[in-house]
């Protein structure tokens, strides 16, 4: 299964970003191999929309779980429409390995 995880930076020594529409990068986790992908969040910059947006890149990812700080009405009702798991972390210092690491058990 994969899972996106909100980051502040392009790899795991990143710290969780607490905006999902304005998150800097998504960190994809392939659950099963551990196997960890990093790619921008391009709609962290539109000046409407953004967790539509990004709602629509976790849809395009084929993901089954988001972890982020908060989640805005229009992208909880994109992600929901769609069955993605939704989870709210509220230590945004917490860093990305440890998110992994609480979620593969490793």
């Amino acid at each position: 299964m994969k899972t996106i995880i909100t980051a502040n930076g392009s790899d795991v020594n990143a710290t969780l970003d607490p905006r999902f529409g304005r998150c800097e990068f998504f960190c994809i986790l392939d659950e099963e191999t551990g196997e960890t992908e990093f790619i921008e969040n391009k709609a962290k910059l539109q000046s409407s929309a953004a967790g539509t947006t990004a709602a629509e890149t976790v849809i395009e990812q084929g993901v089954k779980k988001v972890i982020s700080g908060d989640f805005g009405p229009k992208a909880k009702s994109l992600l929901d429409r769609f069955g993605i798991q939704m989870v709210i972390l509220k230590d945004e210092g917490q860093i990305i390995a440890n998110v992994i690491n609480s979620i593969t058990g490793k």
